[in-house]
């Protein structure tokens, strides 16, 4: 079982490249007025990834405008991740790739196998969904091992409208 990463620690590094050309450094690049959101999405082979992305990307350019940098990051290399870009028409969501196992364990994702008969990679992380506060500290987490029952978008950007209006501290902190 994978360890979470407990809220308001640093979250692990984060170096990655990106479809299109240059790097993703979370610690070094990611600067948002508020939150940077990260997406991890299971793979090429997901369609349930590919909802939830196409659902993100027309929104890019209006999260960024209330604040919010936005991620989507996997285990595929550069090949499947240019054709998850291209095959699920993403322009505006950055899309980072070769995750390699350790990130993805160290990011607490779920690792799973191939499954016989499949076009899945031999292995892949399940999806996750990361809210990291500008000083490169865990907000919240949502970890899953099943692809279905992803948070809504919607949900976690009015959760998070709230914790900026109302200074909401991070929850799930107590050491008893």
């Amino acid at each position: 079982m994978p360890e979470l990463i407990n809220p308001k620690s640093r979250v692990p590094e984060l170096d990655l490249p990106l479809v299109g050309g240059g790097q993703f450094d979370l610690h070094e690049t990611s600067s948002p007025e508020k939150f940077t959101i990260i997406v991890a999405y299971r793979g090429l082979h997901c369609p349930k990834c590919k909802a939830q992305l196409q659902e993100i990307d027309p929104r890019v350019s209006e999260l960024k405008t209330k604040g919010y940098s936005i991620l989507a990051i996997s285990m595929d290399g550069e090949e499947r991740a240019v054709k998850a870009v291209t095959d699920w028409d993403l322009k505006n969501i950055p899309v980072a790739y070769d995750m390699g196992l350790l990130t993805a364990k160290a990011w607490g994702l779920f690792i799973s196998d191939k499954h016989k008969g499949s076009e899945e990679p031999d292995l892949f992380s399940e999806p996750g969904l990361f809210v990291i506060k500008p000083d490169g500290s865990l907000y919240a987490e949502y970890i899953q091992n099943t692809p279905f029952g992803r948070p809504p978008l919607d949900d976690i950007i009015q959760g998070l409208e709230f914790v900026v209006k109302h200074d909401y501290p991070v929850r799930g902190t107590s050491v008893a």
